[in-house]
């Protein structure tokens, strides 16, 4: 969800620009660590450090996305009309809903066939702002206090036996990688359910009335740090109690390092209220750091946050486009046989086969350099133009 030039918020798009970066890290590493599908990085067991907090790091990028998409439509909803606000909403969800069936599902997998849909992070912003385009007609506190609601409420479903749970549950609130048949050779893969994400953008519709002019910088600045840092807290005393809030429970390991490290490993697929807590918290803290911070390095780091859809459709077509080269160089045919990743038919790609971490590494650093030419020259296309349909990409 992106706004006009003109009424950008600095400290938004840097903070938006920062965990797009991080996030290309995650999906390189999905795509070239040879340990990728082989073992989940947060598995204490198989896991080291080192690649723990590499996969644990792009944590943030989610939740920080959906959070400021919803206070993007607050502050287009002091700009525009409910009428014209909501049919935006509407619109632009339906657009996103369908690239990532299409534009998205394909980058993933490059089956042209398109045996399975994966329904991902842009479907569940998609289908949010679907429904944000009914939603904002409520009054303010309504949607705040709502969004409140389900994020914390949530994960009492946690209870509940969904071993045996039905297509439309896993859509709307369990996820978790589901996959389903549709029709005769055709899957749907659901990895984002829709309500808890969508909860996260209410209540992040809310939290753009701090940039309104009812506060002052100041005040800003010290309600978010506040917000910031009661997030982090409610995280350590209630994960403490291994009681409520993530579906799985830390324990103590060998060392006080791996004990660390499992008392943070809460659950993203569905996003668990701990695990909100702990990213959102953070993100909240940054803004207020770093509100007026304006350097060259912010500048770069802001490009990338103001045209996300157009860099995270370009970073996914590109990595697995390198990742295609690597599987040529290893003496595969183009075409060999998909590799199955999570029920998803994916060409060039070998579970077990790979590059090291610190390679990975290397390729991400220089694929998000390569992209930032495209993204600057596109965000200062979008700040001259101006036309209407540049709002939908």
């Amino acid at each position: 969800m992106e706004i006009p030039a003109k009424n950008r918020i600095y400290s938004l798009d840097l903070l938006r620009g920062l965990v797009m970066i991080v996030m290309a890290l995650d999906h390189t590493r999905d795509f070239l660590h040879f340990d990728a599908y082989v073992h989940d990085p947060l598995d204490l067991q198989t896991t080291s450090v080192y690649l723990y907090f590499t996969r644990w790091i792009t944590n943030y990028c989610a939740p920080v996305f959906v959070f400021l998409a919803g206070t993007s439509v607050f502050l287009q909803s002091l700009r525009k009309s409910k009428e014209v606000l909501s049919t935006f909403l509407f619109k632009r969800g339906l657009w996103l809903m369908i690239v990532e069936i299409v534009v998205v599902t394909f980058a993933w997998t490059f089956d042209y066939t398109f045996p399975v849909i994966v329904l991902g992070v842009i479907w569940a912003i998609g289908v949010s702002l679907f429904l944000m385009g009914f939603i904002i007609r409520l009054p303010f506190y309504a949607i705040l206090v709502s969004g409140l609601a389900i994020v914390v409420g949530h994960n009492i479903f946690d209870y509940i036996d969904s071993t045996h749970s039905g297509f439309a549950w896993d859509l709307i609130r369990n996820g978790h990688f589901a996959q389903h048949t549709l029709l005769p050779g055709l899957d749907v893969l659901i990895v984002y359910p829709i309500l808890p994400w969508l909860g996260l953008m209410m209540v992040g519709y809310g939290f753009g009335k701090l940039y309104t002019p009812d506060y002052t910088p100041v005040q800003r600045k010290k309600v978010l740090l506040i917000s910031g840092s009661l997030l982090i807290a409610f995280f350590i005393i209630l994960r403490m109690t291994n009681s409520y809030g993530n579906p799985t429970p830390w324990s103590v390991q060998n060392s006080g390092l791996f004990t660390l490290l499992s008392f943070l490993d809460v659950f993203k697929y569905p996003p668990s209220l701990l695990y909100l807590c702990i990213t959102i918290g953070p993100a909240l803290i940054f803004l207020a750091l770093f509100e007026n911070t304006n350097n060259k390095l912010t500048k770069v780091l802001s490009i990338y946050g103001r045209v996300p859809f157009l860099y995270y459709i370009l970073h996914l077509y590109l990595i697995h486009a390198v990742c295609a080269v690597i599987f040529v160089s290893n003496g595969h045919s183009l075409s060999d046989p998909a590799a199955n990743i999570f029920g998803i038919p994916t060409y060039f790609m070998v579970v077990g086969e790979g590059v090291s971490l610190s390679v990975v590494y290397v390729i991400w650093i220089l694929i998000v350099a390569a992209l930032y030419p495209c993204c600057k020259w596109f965000s200062e296309y979008k700040k001259k133009k101006g036309y209407w349909w540049l709002s939908y990409l």
